[in-house]
This record gives structure tokens, sequence and C-alpha cells, in this order.
């Protein structure tokens, strides 16, 4: 039923009111859903209707479809014939032309009337335009980033931090409320080595000098000389024993040890813009596995095997989950379940997810099992979210054979390659070396984020970092030109004329509807790839309309032609901020 106060109104008044998601998102297959249900309804619901709708890959194929395959059992017609009938009997007059083409009814918008409203609804909403409340402010801790104390953070480290970010800012942009969690590698027995290779050779001068790469020093160096005297192993359990026991040199050193690593890590992490909510690591879960076992034994889930202390997964088809060794030391899956309740009791969250390689599936698989099996209904909602690795110029990234990639090191000649383009591109630019840094640093995290996550890449610098092709340069250059058309144009945007009757702007209308949608898409998947090549393909589809179209040519539509060009930069440095890169305004 029309709500009274628009039922005098036109079609084109109250499109708005019908064809708008409960977030106020502009949903065009509603229009669709419309003129079909008076000849459907007797055979789909709105809801079919609307599920079965497609959006055709070329424009020629119009702007949405419905295909007809699934009535033909109904109606005993072959699909061809039913679209024939169905498009003489439903009211085209709310679409620009409506064909058919085989067994596809084609639709092809008022692209006025469309054109019009895109803009609108991007001028008026700017930068929370695609925001929406399905996460319900519902938590949702990541698991992200994840170094090891005293260890540099290598290349191997990027894709779980910028994912987890990414990800982090995906999932605000759906109504939750993300938590990023820098679950520190700051425990084990490595510490007991360390903290004897420093009393042993160390200097607090040259570690506050170089934090990482002396303890990193240091600890390479024990593991050289316990070759030839094993008996420093044995010195090393004992610093650990006493580090456990709450030994107060021990424990001084490893806050210290701590505390500068952390120093070091967040001079990367304020590179890539990238802050967490919490750094509570592996230590910190230390007086929480003993709960974990006790639930364990009261439930009866516990099993010994060989001496150990196991739960049985068989049901899963999973292996045995190790609890407890046989000198009763407990492993990483303890801890993981002490972190999972600690996380559960703190944040009562909707979601968990942990950004970890896909390696790590197993053990992931058996975190949830062994949850499960504990009583905990909430296990379903923990997410492993798996990536793929990175080669370097097609090598393989191993520390073991000493290919150590450092990302600061990467970062810095990102940066340096930026600023090499841009002297060439634009030697007058005022602020060139913080553009650099934006350029540099975005297009090491875009070329990450713009793969799918499952899958490996390779990484060669100097193709991450070209102002061409499927790159971030890419789309922040394209960026910079819709910023650098409207100050030639020194005008202010309005919402006053919004009509363009120029074909060319089509597709990139078009693209710019489709990002609420995308937002959405990112979250369900859980991958920033989908933003990335929307960014992508925005950027294509405006260059393209750039390239045939004077938009500053002085006639009736000028207005509205920089509305178009204005939106475009709103949704390109939107995107980029969900992927964690900057949209510098000149390049």
């Amino acid at each position: 039923m029309v709500p009274r106060e628009i039922s005098s109104l036109t079609f084109n008044d109250v499109r708005g009111v019908f064809f708008r998601r409960k977030d106020g998102n502009m949903d065009y297959k509603n229009q669709v859903v419309a003129a079909l249900k008076p000849v459907l309804n007797e055979y789909l619901s709105d809801s079919e209707i609307y599920e079965k709708i497609e959006v055709p890959k070329e424009s020629k194929l119009g702007d949405l479809a419905f295909p007809t395959f699934t009535l033909a059992k109904v109606l005993r017609k072959a699909p061809q014939m039913i679209a024939q009938d169905l498009v003489e009997k439903i009211d085209q007059s709310d679409f620009e032309k409506v064909e058919v083409a085989g067994p596809y009814i084609n639709f092809f918008l008022d692209k006025q009337a469309f054109g019009e409203e895109v803009l609108r609804t991007v001028l008026d909403q700017k930068s929370a335009y695609g925001d929406n409340d399905d996460g319900q402010n519902g938590n949702v801790p990541i698991d992200m980033s994840s170094p090891n104390i005293a260890k540099p953070i290598s290349m191997g480290h990027l894709r779980s931090t910028v994912i987890g970010n990414s990800l982090a800012l995906i999932m605000e942009k759906n109504g939750y409320h993300p938590i990023k969690i820098n679950h520190l590698g700051d425990w084990g027995t490595q510490f007991g080595k360390l903290i004897t290779a420093y009393k042993l050779w160390g200097s607090e001068e040259d570690v506050k000098a170089d934090p990482i790469n002396k303890l990193l020093e240091y600890y390479v160096r024990f593991h050289k000389e316990d070759k030839e005297k094993p008996e420093l192993d044995d010195i090393a359990r004992d610093w650990f024993k006493k580090l456990e026991d709450g030994d107060e040199e021990a424990t001084n050193l490893w806050k210290w040890f701590r505390e500068v690593s952390l120093q070091s890590f967040k001079q990367i992490y304020d590179k890539l813009g990238i802050t967490f909510d919490s750094y509570k690591g592996e230590a910190f879960y230390n007086d929480k596995m003993d709960e974990i076992v006790q639930i364990l034994e009261d439930k009866d889930l516990l099993k010994e095997s060989r001496g150990a202390q196991v739960v049985d997964l068989e049901k899963y088809n999973l292996n045995p989950a190790l609890i407890k060794k046989t000198d009763g030391a407990t492993l990483y899956i303890t801890r993981d379940l002490a972190a999972a309740l600690y996380r559960y009791r703190t944040y009562n969250f909707v979601q968990s997810l942990y950004v970890v390689g896909a390696e790590q599936t197993n053990h992931f698989k058996q975190l949830k099992a062994v949850l499960k099996e504990m009583g905990y209904d909430w296990s379903d909602d923990i997410h492993h979210i798996q990536f793929g690795l990175i080669t370097l110029n097609g090598k393989k990234l191993s520390t073991r054979s000493g290919r150590v990639v450092l990302l600061d090191e990467v970062l810095n000649d990102a940066v340096t390659l930026a600023k090499k383009q841009i002297n060439e591109k634009n030697p007058d630019l005022a602020n060139a070396d913080t553009v650099a840094k934006e350029v540099g640093v975005g297009a090491v995290v875009f070329h990450d984020l713009k793969n799918e996550r499952t899958n490996s890449f390779d990484f060669n610098l100097e193709d991450v970092v070209r102002f061409e092709g499927e790159t971030g340069p890419y789309v922040q250059y394209s960026r910079a030109r819709a910023e650098s058309i409207l100050r030639k144009a020194d005008t202010e945007v309005t919402t006053d004329q919004l009509k363009i009757t120029d074909a060319n702007a089509w597709d990139t209308l078009k693209a710019l509807q489709e990002f609420p949608s995308v937002v959405q898409r990112a979250a369900a998947q859980y991958e920033p790839s989908v933003i990335a090549k929307y960014a992508l393909s925005l950027a294509k589809s405006f260059n393209k309309y750039y390239a045939n179209s004077r938009i500053l040519a002085d006639d009736a539509e000028k207005p509205a032609r920089l509305a178009l060009v204005k939106s475009v930069s709103l949704v390109l440095e939107e995107a980029l901020r969900l992927l964690g890169v900057k949209a510098p305004d000149e390049m």
C-alpha cells in the first residue's frame, strides 16, 4: 500500500521510497520486482523474484535481467516463449525499454532518473555512502599480524596485518564493532635462549640503539654456539623455568625485550597507518590455561594417549587435539582455547576472526571442534580467515634459507620508487615526500589486497608501484585526476542540476550505484579483494568517461558532470580507505 502522504506524487518522486533498502541505499532490483509481481505472484513471491534477478556483464544486454528457466516446468512452455509472454503483459513505463533475449527479459533503466538518484545519494551521504547496520554494533575481535618478539617483521607478516586491518574497516562499514588484536608471540622456550644470549654477549646500549636486529643477532649466535656447547641449552632451560616461576631478573628482561620490540614494530605499523586495540599476546594466557584443562577434565573429554592428554576428535574426521604433553606442558591449542574463551567472555562476540595463513587450517578446525565438545556453541562464530603465500620475484620467502625480506625495507623501497615517478610526472608537486609515502606504502598494501586472499601471489616491486595497470597508484591517480578537474572548474558542486544525457557516463553511474552491495559482499566473504577490484573497475570506467567527454564544456549539463566527478572522487577515496590506503588530492 502506498503511504497516504505520497499517494499523489509521480513515480519518479516516489522512486527513492520504493527502491531503497532499509539502510537508505538504492536497490533497483526492487523496480524489476515491482514490474514483474503482478504477472508472477501466482508462481513466485517477491523475494523469490528478487533472488533470481541478475546483472548482465555488458550494458548492451540491459542493466538488470530476469531468467525464465525456472518457470518452464510450472508453465509448461519454453523459457523463450515465457519471456515473450511476460514482456507483453508487464508495465514497461518505468523503464527506458524492456527486451527479450532468448530466455532472459532484459530491463534497461531510465538512465536520467537513475543518474540523478545515484549522484544525489552519493553527494548527500559522502563518505557514509555504502554504510549499513547489518552488524547491529556486534563485537568482532580480529586476531591479526602477531609477530614474534625480538624478531623482525618480515614480508611474511604483511598479509595477516593488512588483510586484518582492511577487514576491520569493512566490518565497521557494515555496522559491526571490530576489535583489532595483535596476538604477540611473546612466550616460549626461545626467551630462555634469548636471556642466556643477552647475559653472555649482550649490551643494553646496543639493544636500545637497534632493538630487533641486536636481539636477533644474539639469538642467531646462541643457535650457532650451542652446536659446540650443548650446555647452553641447559642454561636456557633454566632461565625459561625462572621466567615461568616469576623470577625478578628473568621477568624484567622479558618485559624489556617485549617493550623495545613493540616500539620497533609500531614504527612499521605507523608507516602502514595501522593501530591495534589490544596487544595481549601468548603470555597473557599463561594463568588461564589451567581452567581449560579443568573444564576438559570435568567434562571427561581428556583421554590418555602415550602418556599425553588428548581430546578425541574422530567424529569430526580430525586427529586428536594434543592438550598436554607427557611432561605436563601445555600446547598452542590449549593457549588458543584459553584465548577464545577469554575473548568470548570479554567481548561477547557475534563473530571472531583469525587472520592466519592457510597452513594453520587444521589447527583451527581442531580448535573449533574442541570448543564444540566443551559445549560452546559460539564456536560456530569463529572463522579462520586463511590466506596464501607471497613469493618474491618467483622465489619462496624462507627464513631457514636466510631469505628474510624485511617489510620495513620493502616499504622504504616502494616510497623511493613512488617518489621517482612523481618527480617525473609532477616535478613541482608541493608535498611530494608525503605523497610518495602515501603512494609507495599504498601500492604495497593494495597489491596484497587486490589478490583474493586464499591465492598465493608473486611480488615484484617495480610492477607494484607502477602508475599504470591494475595497481594502487592507478586508482590513487584516477582519484587525484578527479580532484584536479574539480580544482580547474573552481565552482561549488551542488545537487541542483544532476541530469546527464551523455551515454558515456552510464557505466560510471552504474559502478557508483553498485558500491553499497560491494561493501556488503566484501564483509560476507571476508574478502578485501572485492573492494580493491571494485576500485579498479570504477577508476577504469571513470578514465574512459574522462577520455570521451568534455567534462568542463560550458553547457547546461556541466554542473551534473562535475557532480559525477565529485561522486567518483568520494567513492574512490572511501574504497581506498576500506583497504587502508590513502588518497592524495594531487600526484
